[in-house]
This record gives C-alpha cells, structure tokens and sequence, in this order.
C-alpha cells in the first residue's frame, strides 16, 4: 500500500506545471525552442538585464555533421544582483551571469529549465538569506513563465 501512495505522489508532481527535478526548475511551453527563447530573451531585456550570449546548441552541432535536437541557452544576468554574490564569494563567478536553457525532450515536448539559484550556489559562502537569491529565484520565475505563456 505505502508503495502505492509513494507511486501516486511522484505521478501527481511530474505532472505538475513548473517541474523540480533535484535543483533544476522545469517550465513547460506549447512553443518552439525559438519562439521560447525569443520570448525569454524579449522579457529579459524588457526587465532591464543584460543578455551577454546566446548559444545554439543545435547548429552548433550541425557544424561537426552531428545531429542533436534542438535547444538554446540564453545567458543574462544584472550586476545589481550579481555583484553583492560575487562579493560573498569570487567562486559564484563559475555559476554567473544566470542561464535558462530551451530545449525539445524526446517526445518533442519543449521546455525552459534552469538551476535554482539558492540549489546552485550552497557549496559556496553565500548566505541562503542573501535578498540577491530570493531576486533572482523570483526574476527567472517571473521570466520563464511569461516566455512560456505568451
């Protein structure tokens, strides 16, 4: 029985909107990876942060007659909130500026994930209370589901 229960839970929070797998956030779209990542990349900017790069992870591929399905990341942050974890440790530079990858899974289901920040810097000396994490969890929340919704 108590398999039975712990079946169900796991059932009923994989099909849940936002996903959680371990420390990555999962943001379901009806969208193609493009149109995710122009949409993300629009907010992005439209919130007043910097878009340092985005990588095609798919034509990238194709440049070595290799095939992978397509996905892009996007790579943005603001120094507003960067600076002040940069500041609590030089390490947290390996982690920013933030990335929100759109991806197509193998049923051709397109996704935006990205590492939950607090879950991404906790082997560093960054306090968890640190009002910069909270900002950042609450922006790539905010700017995946508006890029997923629109």
């Amino acid at each position: 029985m108590r398999g039975h229960i712990i079946l169900a839970a796991a059932v009923a929070v994989a099909g849940a909107g936002p996903a959680v797998a371990d420390d990555l956030v999962r943001v379901r779209t009806d969208k193609s990876v493009t149109a995710a990542m122009d949409d993300l990349q629009e907010a992005v900017e439209g919130a007043g942060a910097t878009v340092f790069a985005r990588v095609d992870h798919a034509a990238g591929a194709r440049t070595v007659d290799m095939d992978l399905g397509d996905a892009q990341l996007l790579i943005f942050g603001n120094p507003k909130l960067g600076t002040p974890v940069m500041q609590a440790d030089p390490l947290a530079g390996l982690f920013l500026p933030l990335k929100v990858l759109a991806y197509a899974d193998g049923d051709g289901q397109v996704w935006l994930a990205y590492e939950d920040p607090e879950e991404m810097l906790d082997d560093l000396k960054v306090d968890d209370d640190m009002p910069a994490i909270g900002m950042m969890q609450g922006a790539l929340d905010k700017l995946t589901a508006k890029a997923a919704a629109k």
